[in-house]
């Protein structure tokens, strides 16, 4: 790690000043025990590190990565170490199951704000079921602060990194949608976070990867983005993080992130929001391309953000905080009212804190995490079905043939693991299964009607199975891939036996009008196992006396 700390007044700061500072930083580390387990050893603090930051007095931590049962005892463990409430959270934003394996694995956000489409009433209690099964288990297992709702209008279908992660297309159900999760969230005595501040959904690049421009009027920022964290602003939402986007017309010189206009000036002074602003990533690209550790920082706090995540550097962070409030760039009121708002945010936690008074110990976990398991995963099943969506119709295979799986990558696929259904299924009636990871050339012809080497994929009929979403890091939403000309190719040969498309609904909306007159074709927004077994069930491919789409 660089030792950058900003520039050397000579004084050192006071015990008191250091601890106010490492209150106001967030870190990231694996939910796993061991520093060897680490999954992404890059952001995830060694834990001699963390340990020594949260005894300073480190404020929170980031945890991804892990089982249930070992987050459990993670928690804990960060909880001793700091010896003091610490706000302990996660990216859940598709239940706990999304990142620590054994709990409950909900339907993207998005599926819900289609279904709100057809049945809005089911959709909104659907969606405050949602949020109260996230935070039910955050809670149990250790976590007290569910880094969502996604706020962002994804009304852009090339959205690369928000996509599913939104719950709508229009600021009406956006903002219904997620107000009614965290609702439920926030009964559970969990913090729940509304973001990306003013906006993320418009943008058709990633700011993981660069700094994304939205060029609208303040008008239409009013008009569409704005609406939802209004809402959730009136609903209580007890956290709001900021998005790392250049919006000229409310700043043009910094990303909002690090924008006093944007934090302080709209959502302050204009919105009235009284609760915790933290940052998104600091390690980001579209922060660490233009900006170094410490000086990222402080202009976070400058701008008014109370916490700062994952800083790139956090020993960097710390000095260059305390360079800057020694300089007077920085209030020291202006932290202390920072570091209250954090204290009051945990003192409404009660003993869903760890480190709180009546908190849950390692041995003693509060709630039983197990005690809700079977409804959480009867919502599961409940939001799978509700959301999946299948074109009429269509005559089983005469026999098995090729089993055509596309992925990202078969080294980062959490939903396919070797006993997934889309995998076993079809090969226990005999298919023959073939991955297509990304863009990799073994399938591909390189011609652009016929995109699809047939000779090389083998005999027989071709069950498509399309896992296909926006996500971070990936730097597009997929739709560049030539899937309707090789639906089209394998209509024309006759060997299309059946689709099946896994997360993008835009995907599923180009592909569902070329489906030939008996083929079946089915959309599941959610891409875990449950979903699969529920999809190729509706293909007959499921358990004797399952639901079909096919004729017999």
């Amino acid at each position: 790690m660089s030792s950058e700390a900003g520039p050397d007044t000579g004084a050192r700061p006071d015990g008191a000043l250091l601890r106010l500072i490492h209150q106001l930083l967030v870190v990231r580390t694996s939910g796993k025990l061991a520093d060897h387990q680490r999954g992404y050893p890059r952001w995830e603090l060694a834990n001699a590190e963390l340990r020594s930051l949260l005894e300073a007095g480190v404020g929170g931590v980031i945890l991804l990565g892990g089982s249930a049962a070992e987050l459990a005892l993670r928690c804990a463990q960060l909880g001793r170490w700091a010896g003091q409430p610490l706000l302990l959270c996660a990216d859940v934003e598709e239940g706990v199951g999304q990142r620590f394996d054994g709990a409950t694995w909900l339907v993207p956000p998005l599926a819900l704000g289609r279904l709100h489409r057809r049945e809005p009433e089911r959709a909104l209690a659907l969606a405050e079921r949602y949020g109260r099964c996230t935070g039910r288990e955050a809670r149990a297992l250790g976590l007290n602060w569910v880094l969502g709702p996604v706020c962002d209008v994804n009304n852009n279908p090339a959205n690369p990194v928000i996509n599913v992660r939104a719950w709508g297309e229009d600021p009406a159900t956006a903002g219904a949608l997620a107000t009614a999760f965290l609702q439920g969230v926030q009964a559970e005595g969990v913090l729940s976070c509304a973001k990306h501040f003013p906006g993320h959904g418009d943008t058709s690049s990633d700011s993981h990867l660069t700094l994304p421009l939205l060029a609208h009027s303040r008008e239409r920022l009013a008009a569409i983005e704005l609406p939802p964290f209004q809402q959730a602003i009136a609903a209580g939402v007890a956290s709001v993080m900021t998005a790392h986007l250049m919006l000229p017309a409310l700043d043009g010189e910094r990303p909002a992130t690090l924008s006093k206009p944007v934090l302080t000036g709209l959502l302050r002074r204009e919105l009235g929001f009284e609760g915790l602003i933290v940052t998104d990533a600091l390690v980001m690209d579209a922060i660490t391309g233009r900006y170094g550790a410490g000086e990222a920082a402080v202009l976070a706090l400058e701008a008014g953000a109370d916490l700062v995540l994952m800083p790139a550097d956090a020993g960097a962070a710390i000095g260059a905080i305390a360079a800057a409030l020694q300089a007077g760039r920085l209030d020291r009121e202006q932290l202390e009212a920072s570091a209250e708002r954090r204290r009051r945010a945990l003192a409404g936690l009660g003993a869903g804190v760890p480190g709180a008074a009546g908190a849950p110990s390692a041995s003693r976990p509060d709630p039983d995490p197990e005690a809700a398991a079977e409804p959480d995963q009867a919502l599961a099943l409940e939001l799978v079905r509700a959301t999946l969506e299948a074109s009429p119709g269509g005559t089983r295979p005469p026999q098995p043939g090729v089993n055509l799986i596309r992925l990202d990558s078969a080294l980062a696929a959490p939903f396919l693991p070797a006993t997934a259904p889309a995998v076993a299924k079809p090969e226990a009636q005999g298919w023959r299964t073939v991955l297509v990871e990304g863009r990799s050339p073994s399938p591909w012809s390189g011609l652009a009607e016929a995109p699809l080497a047939l000779e090389r994929l083998g005999p027989g009929p071709v069950l498509l199975q399309l896992f296909v979403r926006g996500n971070p890091f990936r730097g597009s939403a997929n739709s560049a891939e030539p899937w309707p000309a090789a639906l089209s190719q394998l209509a024309a040969s006759g060997r299309l036996a059946g689709l099946v498309v896994y997360g993008s609904p835009y995907l599923w909306d180009q592909l569902q009008p070329l489906l030939p007159p008996g083929t079946a074709g089915v959309y599941s927004p959610g891409q875990m196992p449950l979903a699969q077994a529920e999809a190729l069930a509706r293909l007959g491919m499921g358990e004797d006396g399952e639901q079909n789409i096919f004729t017999t």
